[in-house]
This record gives structure tokens, C-alpha cells and sequence, in this order.
């Protein structure tokens, strides 16, 4: 990639309820932060609204922005809110039902009528065609297109997916079929289940192509969108989009292959969290993420993040490599409500950016976790946002009463049992992230950031018998702070099954050559050198599932690199099961290459203590059924010898930090507050 001399870099998360921007200038080799509130009906104009408020506040013209990283949620709430194209899926003749079939895995084991698997392509909308593919890659049945092309034209689609059985193996069929719909309806926008996801399982591959392809066309019109105002006012620099895997691609690759960004936005703090890891020396983190709708949960496990090669959204498997996340509902804007029988719930739905919380004045009624914090007095409703936003302490404490008269307690109690429910469901998000991979939370620092989430990370750690606390610089935007430093990513899979031994070796070396030279000549078509690391799914012999295993750069394995590769998976299968079978065979079934571009990376300077006074005063909170004088702080202003007992609150412009009775804070390197739990 040619360098860009323009000077600034600006990294954007956009969320359900604000808009993250960080920017880095590199005339003053500073990072700063902004955020503004999401615009839902069309959020690149929350996007320019928030570029356009940066550069006036900080300084810069949009001429001089060389670089945008943009992660998003556009693909997901698609998914979420099935505002999707229409599509149709091509499969082989009597596998047309593979998508209502899924695994027979019930959800609800209780239920005797339990919901459905979601399917996003009805019956009369899949199409099978003759042909068949053995799992060899050799043709059992040729392709007969016959009138499929005519079926197809009836049923208008807007998105085409295509996938046939065994076509990870050899995807000449689906190649053709793609062919042959080009010619006949040239603008029709075809997704292949060879080029989106290569891997064995019928179901999951069906899957993710049908995801991507009812994507496409909603993904390139908010391109298309975006790209139109990116000519405004001398704004134009190179965007990239962020991907689920951590990493960013070009727009063209985005266009193509929209189901890689499904955990867009998320992933930019989990690339944050490694990065704070190695800031401070502590390998093992549990990063939260808490918003205005959501709370994400990540693991950073000897400094690097967990990589997955198949997740979920809604309910529907996506079979490409994301950051292992776990994420539930519950953010500032969670709804707090009375259900039947008196029982009081928080979320998962949300307030979201409109109305919002009763306390942003913009009409919300139902009273939300952030109305709970701000009439407990952990939030101060002139200091929201750094003041640019007031916030409406009659309006929160009417609706406080109203469900407290519900539960037949207080608004103090009826906000307290909000804030303690909340808790509840944030450590439980962090202990079964934890517990699933055999960790325990007293080897594990908790890193907090998100909006809302300074105000809950000591009592959640308090929950879970974690004793320290890291509050990192700038977390109400950490998520794009991490998009800000992170680097163009091409994933590129095969599934082929080889069972680990000196016979399996001309295979492993043949296959891993294509993936390299692959891997490699796409980042040579973005201007970029590429530095490659494979992974192998493994099993033992007879398993249903497999264990991704790391395997660094290796180009030619010979035979002690095999054996090398078995005891890793032997140590990994222990860890996360308990036990290794080290005497049954060992299968390899998908080799992975990821392909990694490096981008310019200026390192900013270290942070300046404000010349202000660290204490701004003292404030009455309400915890645990009474209300206790606090201490309240301005983190700008902080410095090394300054001392925070709880209960304290510490305040910045986009975050607020509660410290409970019982912690000590103190400011530690890269500028982050390191909480700590007082000896008993």
C-alpha cells in the first residue's frame, strides 16, 4: 500500500446508541476521542456529524484525514432486524431442506413446543439443482443447470446464494452455476459457499452463505451511502471496514463478503484489550465492553485474544473466523420492567439511541439501568458527556417511582435492585466465558471500559472474586481506540481431512502451499507485504467437533513439526476438557492461513496531567439500601500519588468510574487506573 502523508487517522465504532471516534493527528503525535450520538436510520450520518464536530473541537480539516477504519453494525442489526434482500439459495437436488433440518440440537429441553431454528430462505425460495460432488472432489453426478435459470427469474431474487454438496472439495459446479447466472441477470449479486466458507458441515456452510448473500445488497447500499459523502467538504481518505476476525479489509472485499462483518464493532476492543495487556504486563484479562445496548465479553489469555472458527448470530451459524465473544443484553439503555407476579427484569431490551434513557429528555418513559446510576448518583446529570449533555434527574426519579410503586419499594431501593439485578447478569456473562474454557477468575484482571461500564466493574469483580480492576485510558471509546491500531486480515480456509502421520505429509505440504500463495497474492492486490500463521483444526479420531490450534508460520512442515503440532493439541484438549487421549489418532480436517498486512502504526504520546485540582468534591450515592458520602474525582487530573478509596466515583468527559467500598485505585502505567481489592 503507497503511504498516505496526510496526517490524521480517525477510527470509528459506530454502536446502538453513540457513535465512538478516536482520532490520532500524527503534526502532535496525540489520540483524542469524541462521541456522538448514532444516527439508526442512516448511520454514516452520525458518521460525518461526528468527523465534522472533531475537526472543529480539535483542529484538523477533513482534507488532512488519510485514513478511515469504520466498524459497524450495519450487518448485524440486518440480522437482527431481518431487514434483509430477498434471496434464493441454489443446493443440490434433495438437499433443499438442510437449513430447517440444522443439527436437531434442542435449545429449550423443557419446552414442549419449542421455537423454530430461524431460516432466513423460505421453502419456495430453494432451489435444488442436479449434480453431485463426493467428498473427494471427484464428479459422481455432472451439472445439469436444465431450468434453473428460469425458476430463478420467477421468484425475483435480490441475492443469489450457492451452495453445493461437497463443493469445499471442488467448487467447479458452483463456478459454473455462478457463470451462468452472471450471463443471464449480470447485476444480480451471487454468493458462492466455496469462496465465503470452504469447510465441511452442510449446515453450517449453508448457513453462512445464505447470511452473506442477503447481506450483500444491504451492505453495499450503506456503502454507497457512505461513499457519496465522502467527497464532501475535501473528505476523502482510504476506508477500510473492520471484520469479525479482528483485522480490516478493503471496501471491495466488504461488498463481497459482508457476513466477515458481523462482530465489526466488538472486535475493535478485543484488539484493544491484547493491547493494554502487553501495555501493562498482565497476559491474562477479561475484557468487558458495556454500551448503551449490549455487554460483551472477551478473554485475553497470555496476551493474545481467542480466535473462533464458527459462531452465531440470532441463532444462526456463521462458519468464518471471528474473536471469540460473548454477548448479552444489558447496557445503559437496558429496560428495567415488572413482569407478571411482581418480578423485576433489566434487558435485554433497550432504549436504544431514540428514544434512549427517560433521562436524555428525547421521550423515553420506561426507566433504564443508566436512570438507575444517575439517581443513585453515580452519574451527575450536568457532567454527562463532559457536560455537552444534561440530563434530566426529575423525569428519572418519576419513572424510579413508578416502578418502585410496582414492587411495592422505594425509587432508592426500586434503582438499587435495578443495579444489583445488572450486576448479577454482567458476572454471570463473565463466568461462563471463563468456566466454559476450564479458567478460573482469580488468575484473571478484569478490564473495564464502554460508556457504562466504570460504573459496575468492582462490584461485578466483587461478584466473581476477581480483586483487581483496570480502567483503561479513554474506555468510553476503547473499542474504536483498538480499531485505531488495527491491521488488514484475509482468512483463508480448506477443509481436508488427513490423519497426523509421516503419510499425511505430501498432503499437508501441498495443501498448505496453495493457502500460502493464495493468502499471499491477495494482500499483493491491496499494495501490501504479507506476514502468514496457519492453524489447524484438530480432533482425535471418531469426534464431532474439532480444537483450532496455532502453528505459527509454517511453510514446510517435515516430520518433527507434525509431532510438535500433536502435543499442542493434546495440552489444549486437556485444558479445555480435562483429560487427552494421547494414544488415540489425531485428525486434521481444515488447514487455515491468515494473512496479515501491516499498517502504518504512529505511536502516540503518553497522556499530560490536567493542572487543575484531582478532587472535584463530594457527592451522596445510595448502595446497599443507604446513602454514603463519596468522594468524587477528575481523572484527567489524577496523578501518580493520588490515592482513591471507595466509595468513590472518578469522572471523565465520555466515561464514569465507580469505585466500591472496599477497593483502592490508584493511576498506573500507560495512563490506566488500577483498581485493587482491599485485604480482608
Amino acid at each position: 500500500m503507497q503511504a498516505d502523508t496526510r496526517p490524521v487517522r480517525i477510527a470509528v465504532d459506530i454502536g446502538g446508541t453513540f457513535t465512538d471516534l478516536q482520532i490520532l493527528d500524527a503534526r502532535h503525535g496525540r489520540v483524542v476521542a469524541w462521541k456522538t450520538p448514532t444516527t439508526p436510520a442512516d448511520p454514516s450520518e452520525g458518521l460525518m456529524t461526528g468527523v465534522r464536530e472533531a475537526a472543529a473541537r480539535f483542529g484538523f480539516a477533513l482534507s488532512d484525514v488519510g485514513l478511515l477504519l469504520h466498524g459497524t453494525t450495519i450487518a448485524t442489526n440486518a440480522v437482527l432486524e431481518r431487514k434483509l434482500a430477498r434471496g434464493v439459495l441454489i443446493t443440490t437436488a434433495g438437499f433443499e431442506d438442510v437449513l430447517e433440518i440444522t443439527r436437531h440440537v434442542r435449545r429449550d429441553i423443557y419446552g414442549l413446543a419449542p421455537d423454530p431454528f430461524p431460516c432466513l430462505i423460505p421453502r419456495d425460495r430453494r432451489l435444488g439443482v442436479r449434480e453431485r460432488m463426493r467428498a473427494d472432489g471427484s464428479v459422481e453426478v455432472a451439472l445439469n443447470i436444465g431450468d434453473t435459470l428460469a425458476r430463478l427469474a420467477a421468484l425475483q431474487p435480490e441475492a443469489v446464494a450457492v451452495c453445493l454438496l461437497h463443493a469445499y472439495a471442488n467448487a467447479a459446479h458452483e463456478r459454473a452455476l455462478r457463470d451462468a447466472i452472471a450471463a443471464a441477470h449480470p447485476d444480480l449479486p451471487v454468493s458462492l459457499s466455496s469462496e465465503i466458507s470452504p469447510e465441511i458441515r452442510e449446515y453450517e456452510r449453508s448457513s453462512t452463505v445464505v447470511l452473506n448473500a442477503v447481506l450483500v445488497p444491504v451492505v453495499r447500499a450503506y456503502m454507497q451511502r457512505l461513499s457519496a459523502r465522502l467527497g464532501q467538504d475535501g473528505f476523502s481518505p482510504r476506508v477500510f471496514l473492520v471484520q469479525s476476525n479482528g483485522g480490516v479489509c478493503g471496501l471491495d472485499m466488504a461488498g463481497e463478503q459482508p457476513a466477515r462483518l458481523l462482530l465489526s464493532g466488538p472486535s475493535g476492543g478485543a484488539l484493544a484489550a491484547s493491547r493494554i495487556a502487553l501495555e501493562l504486563g498482565r497476559p491474562n484479562l477479561v475484557a468487558v465492553d458495556m454500551g448503551g445496548t449490549s455487554y460483551d465479553v472477551s478473554v485475553v489469555q497470555d496476551g493474545a485474544v481467542s480466535i473462533i472458527t464458527q459462531g452465531e448470530i440470532d441463532g444462526l451459524p456463521v462458519r468464518l473466523p471471528m474473536v471469540e465473544m460473548r454477548t448479552i443484553g444489558a447496557g445503559g439503555g437496558s429496560l428495567a420492567r415488572v413482569q407478571a407476579g411482581g418480578r423485576l427484569t433489566v434487558g435485554p431490551e433497550s432504549a436504544g439511541a431514540r428514544p434512549g434513557p427517560v433521562a436524555y429528555g428525547r421521550g423515553g418513559t420506561e426507566p433504564t439501568v443508566t436512570d438507575a446510576n444517575l439517581f443513585t448518583g453515580r452519574l451527575d446529570a450536568e457532567f454527562f458527556l463532559g457536560g455537552a449533555m444534561k440530563l434530566d434527574m426529575g423525569a428519572t426519579r418519576a419513572s424510579l417511582e413508578r416502578l418502585g410503586a410496582a414492587l411495592g419499594l422505594s425509587a432508592e431501593d426500586a434503582a438499587d435492585g435495578v443495579l444489583t439485578l445488572t450486576n448479577a447478569n454482567l458476572a454471570a456473562a463473565v463466568r461462563l466465558s471463563l468456566f466454559e474454557k476450564g479458567l478460573h477468575p482469580k488468575d484473571f484482571a478484569l478490564l473495564s471500559f464502554g460508556g457504562a461500564g466504570g460504573l459496575h466493574a468492582t462490584e461485578v469483580a466483587d461478584e466473581m472474586g476477581i480483586t483487581e480492576v483496570i480502567f483503561p485510558r479513554e474506555p468510553g471509546t476503547l473499542s474504536a481506540y483498538g480499531i485505531m491500531f488495527s491491521d488488514l486480515k484475509q482468512d483463508i480456509a480448506r477443509s481436508r481431512l488427513f490423519t497426523l502421520g509421516d503419510a499425511a505429509l505430501p498432503g499437508i505440504n501441498a495443501l498448505l502451499s496453495e493457502l500460502r500463495a493464495e493468502a499471499t497474492a491477495r494482500l499483493a492486490r491491496e499494495g501490501m507485504t504479507a506476514e502468514l500463521s496457519v492453524g489447524v483444526d484438530m480432533r482425535y479420531h471418531g469426534q464431532a467437533f474439532e480444537l483450532l490450534v496455532p502453528w505459527g508460520d509454517v511453510s514446510a512442515p517435515d516430520a518433527t513439526a507434525l509431532a510438535q503440532l500433536a502435543a499442542r493439541f493434546h495440552a489444549q484438549h486437556k485444558q479445555r476438557f480435562s483429560y487427552a487421549a494421547e494414544n488415540e489418532a489425531v485428525e486434521i480436517v481444515t488447514l487455515r492461513v491468515t494473512a496479515t498486512g501491516r499498517l502504518p502504526r504512529p505511536e502516540p504520546t503518553p497522556p499530560t496531567r490536567a493542572d487543575r485540582a484531582a478532587v472535584k468534591g463530594t457527592r451522596r450515592i445510595h448502595a446497599h439500601g443507604a446513602w454514603h458520602q463519596a468522594v468524587i474525582w477528575d481523572r484527567e487530573a489524577l496523578g501518580a500519588d493520588d490515592i482513591i478509596e471507595g466509595p468513590a466515583i472518578i469522572e471523565e468527559a465520555f466515561a464514569t468510574h465507580s469505585i466500591a467500598r472496599g477497593w483502592t485505585a490508584r493511576l498506573g502505567a500507560a495512563g490506566a487506573i488500577i483498581a485493587k481489592r482491599d485485604a480482608p
